[in-house]
C-alpha cells in the first residue's frame, strides 16, 4: 500500500502540482480530498527520512502530518473538493517545518476536549490535535478567516548528537 502511494505522489511530485522549491521548501496546493492527504503525507515521510530521522521518529512525524491534513480537508473544509488545502514544509537544517492551511470556518485550539479527561475516553474528539502535540516540538495555531493554519516543528538534533 505505500509502495502504491509513493508511486501516486511521485507521479504528482513530477506533475507540476508542487511548486518549484525555493530554499529547500516545498509547496503544495491540493483540492480537499483523501488522496490529496496521501500525498501530503508521502512527501512528509520522504522530508523526515532526508533528515536523518531514525524510524521512529520518521514514523510520528509523519503521523503528525497526516492528522494536521486529515484535519483540514475534514474538519477545516468539511471534505469539499472545491476548497484547497495549502502546504509547505521545509527542512532548515535545525528543524523541519510543516504548515498545512485550510479555508474552512476556523477552530478554536482551546475549546477542543481533552481525549484523555474521563468524561472523553470513549468519544473521538480531539485524539488528532492530541497525537500532533504529543509527537512534535512545536505546535502553532493561527486564525486566517477564513481558515485555520497549522504549524508543525520537529527539532533535528546536531550531526554530531546523532549516534
Amino acid at each position: 500500500m505505500f509502495r502504491t502511494r509513493w508511486r501516486l505522489f511521485q507521479s504528482r511530485w513530477k506533475s507540476n502540482s508542487v511548486s518549484a522549491a525555493s530554499k529547500g521548501r516545498q509547496s503544495l496546493r491540493l483540492s480537499s480530498t483523501l488522496a490529496s492527504v496521501g500525498e501530503v503525507e508521502a512527501a512528509a515521510e520522504k522530508l523526515a527520512s532526508e533528515a536523518g530521522l531514525d524510524e521512529d521518529d520518521c514514523f510520528h512525524v509523519t503521523v503528525a502530518v497526516r492528522e494536521a491534513t486529515l484535519n483540514a480537508v475534514l474538519h477545516g473544509n468539511d471534505y469539499d473538493p472545491a476548497k484547497h488545502i495549502d502546504v509547505s514544509m521545509e527542512n532548515t537544517g535545525t528543524e523541519l517545518v510543516f504548515v498545512i492551511a485550510d479555508e474552512g470556518k476556523g477552530i478554536d485550539s482551546a475549546a477542543l476536549p481533552d481525549p484523555l479527561a474521563p468524561e472523553n475516553l470513549l468519544r473521538g474528539a480531539g485524539r488528532g490535535i492530541f497525537l500532533i502535540r504529543s509527537f512534535m516540538d512545536e505546535v502553532h495555531f493561527r486564525q486566517l478567516h477564513p481558515g485555520t493554519e497549522l504549524t508543525l516543528i520537529k527539532h533535528l538534533a546536531p550531526a554530531d548528537k546523532k549516534t
